[in-house]
């Protein structure tokens, strides 16, 4: 029988000031958007935590397993629906799509690589 190799992954990230503010708000307008539906308590539990801890003054911030999976997860799926409404708009509003989707791309690159 071969051994299993346990893997332990670290959650602990070092985010700069705007990438802090662009996830905070992203975070908040999750919670605004799921707290009306109660099926969606744990997500909504799982976000305000991360909130309090991207408040925190600490220059880094240690996330559980579950909340570095829920906010990985959501900032692709954002990350997507805003590819494709890139792909379809306008110039005006790939102008104005483009900056959110770069950044969400660069904190999905930098922070959360599978």
């Amino acid at each position: 029988m071969a051994k299993k190799s346990l893997k332990f992954n670290n959650y602990t990230y070092s985010f700069d000031k705007n990438e802090k503010k662009l996830l905070l708000s992203f975070c908040n307008q999750a919670v605004k958007e799921m707290a009306a539906d109660s099926r969606f308590a744990q997500e909504v539990a799982i976000f305000n935590s991360i909130i309090d801890k991207l408040n925190s003054p600490a220059l880094e911030v240690k996330l559980t397993r579950k909340e570095s999976t829920r906010l990985a997860f959501q900032l692709r799926e954002n990350t997507k629906q805003l590819k494709k409404k890139l792909d379809g708009s306008s110039f005006i509003k790939k102008w104005f799509y483009k900056s959110i989707y770069s950044q969400y791309q660069n904190l999905l690159d930098n922070h959360f690589e599978d």
